[in-house]
């Protein structure tokens, strides 16, 4: 099989889809290769590194894109890239595609076989491809929070550990899973005042196990929302329904309560986000303000540390790369139910139900798109 990296477009992503490692394993295997010029140049991976590996190097996304086989992105594919996919071409690559009704359109109109990495899952039901970059998300949020925080910044001027004779920040995680779990993790080391809100008593045992006397837990509805979010100085939302639009757990008028300064950190915003005013941003430009609430929404966090990054996400797709490129997807998918799941789109139809609820599709059954 031909297996293809573009350079990533999206603003601010130094990612790459395969690193010269990667690329080397997949050489071993008897399959081609295809690097565009410059692809690795964010994770400080040459040219000539991955040629050393056995890749080829292309001169534009254009080459890679009309002789791949297989596409292995970061990011969902951005408005030109999906103007160059093709019919039966496989996508392997974040999506999320819920919020993302134009995207889906385009990919549904491709033909193209689109495998994302965040709904593949595992035999104990976790997420493993989206796994490693939630808990370098998770860790972000709470960097990306402390610094919004600074009155330069827009924020309170509140240092999250304090210092002897005054009082730490307040945070408040809404989600306890791998992002609200990395985040807690950050925020506590850092000496704040932490509260974790989760839905699911098990989590909430599990954590309180965990952090001890170290963060508070608390059951996830709207009083406590609203009172956590009251209080707080920094809110990291950490909700993920696999697949779906994030619900909008904190609403207008809660943000109406919070203080003047305060900081969200939406890590959802990949899925539409999780309070009801945030809206995209980029590292560019990686905050507004609403309400007198400063919001930070940047939805590929990860990106700013591309190096850890790359390696984390390659570790945990590669094998599924080199068994697709293997078997072809199809098999591959018959063979594994949890890489199956994995695939949002096929022969023009969506084939991920949550993806096809949340954008009013009628979803394709996954057996009848790997019987086609």
């Amino acid at each position: 099989m031909i297996v293809g990296t573009p350079k990533e477009i999206k603003n601010h992503e130094y990612r790459v889809g395969l690193t010269p490692e990667s690329a080397a394993e997949l050489v071993s295997r008897g399959h081609d290769v295809l690097i565009e010029t410059g692809a690795g140049d964010g994770i400080d991976a040459s040219d000539a590194a991955y040629e050393a590996a056995g890749a080829r190097i292309v001169a534009s996304a254009a080459d890679v894109f009309a002789r791949a086989d297989m596409i292995v992105k970061v990011k969902e594919p951005q408005a030109s890239e999906r103007a160059m996919l093709r019919k039966d071409q496989i996508v392997y690559t974040y999506l999320h595609l819920a919020p993302d009704p134009e995207q889906t359109r385009d990919l549904i109109d491709s033909g193209a076989v689109c495998i994302a990495y965040e709904t593949v899952t595992d035999a104990q039901g976790g997420l493993p491809l989206l796994k490693p970059m939630s808990q370098v998300a998770g860790r972000m949020s709470v960097q990306a929070g402390a610094t919004a925080l600074e009155k330069a910044n827009g924020g309170r001027g509140v240092l999250l550990g304090g210092v002897p004779g005054v009082l730490p920040a307040k945070v408040a995680v809404i989600g306890g899973g791998v992002v609200g779990f990395n985040a807690a993790q950050m925020a506590v080391g850092l000496g704040a005042d932490v509260t974790i809100l989760d839905r699911s008593p098990a989590v909430l045992e599990r954590l309180g196990m965990h952090f001890e006397a170290r963060a508070k837990t608390r059951f996830s509805n709207r009083a406590n929302l609203a009172e956590c979010a009251a209080e707080a100085d920094l809110v990291i939302g950490a909700v993920l329904v696999p697949g779906a639009a994030a619900p909008k757990l904190v609403t207008r008028d809660m943000l109406k309560t919070m203080k003047r300064g305060a900081v969200v950190v939406d890590v959802a915003i990949d899925q539409g986000g999780c309070f009801e005013t945030s809206r995209a941003t980029t590292h560019d430009d990686p905050t507004f303000v609403v309400d007198g609430v400063v919001h930070y929404c940047v939805a590929n966090m990860p990106g700013a540390v591309a190096r850890t990054s790359t390696y984390a996400l390659n570790n945990v797709t590669l094998p599924h790369a080199l068994r697709i490129a293997d078997l072809g997807w199809r098999q591959a998918l018959l063979a594994d139910p949890h890489l199956a799941a994995g695939l949002n789109v096929c022969g023009g139809r969506v084939t991920h139900k949550a993806v096809a609820d949340s954008l009013g599709y009628d979803a394709l059954p996954l057996a009848k798109a790997l019987a086609a």
